[in-house]
């Protein structure tokens, strides 16, 4: 990987209105989704009557919340993006060992997109356990580990549509490469 790429990926700066123009300018007229800042919990909420477009509320105007809730809008299907919040189960932080094997079990492939995006936009990537007052430590390289994996076969059978959409607007308005395996490390 060239220098150049290196420094760039590292002093960029991301600004939550960019990601919200971008979205909107890929998914408004061929999905009737938008994205929105919000407060303090994220929420995905369909067209009803007062609102006539679906929203996907993001928290408290962070990049990565944006980046991991339009994931989850990738991951919905057309049933599911007609039910608040995609009529997902969520266990709150503070889960268990089983219970966090079974939240895990449902984020690989959300977080596998939203490293898509995050590699897309030049933009730095975590795994989140979201269980910080759990009672044990979750295995979070494993975790991460599971989510690259995830992340190889979905470059290697081909972006579905959604994902593919976005990561090439993110790239161009990044001026980002092409997607490459090589640019998923574990740390």
């Amino acid at each position: 990987m060239p220098l150049f790429f290196l420094l760039k990926y590292e002093f960029m700066t991301h600004q939550y209105s960019d990601i919200i123009d971008i979205f909107n300018q890929t998914f408004f007229e061929s999905f009737n989704t938008k994205l929105e800042l919000g407060a303090d919990e994220p929420i995905y909420l369909p067209a009803d009557d007062d609102t006539p477009h679906h929203r996907i509320v993001f928290a408290r105007g962070f990049y990565a919340s944006a980046l991991h809730e339009i994931a989850h809008w990738c991951v919905a299907g057309p049933e599911r993006r007609l039910l608040e919040d995609f009529g997902y189960w969520y266990e709150p932080d503070g889960r268990t060992e089983q219970v966090q094997a079974r939240f895990e079990a449902v984020e690989v492939r959300p977080q596998a997109y939203e490293w898509i995006f995050s590699v897309s936009a030049g933009f730095p990537f975590t795994v989140s356990c979201d269980n910080l007052h759990g009672n044990f430590e979750p295995d979070r390289l494993g975790f991460m580990r599971k989510v690259r994996d995830d992340v190889v076969t979905i470059l290697a059978a081909g972006l579905p549509v959604r994902v593919k959409m976005l990561s090439e607007a993110l790239r161009d308005f990044y001026q980002q490469p092409e997607l490459d395996e090589m640019l998923f490390l574990i740390k």
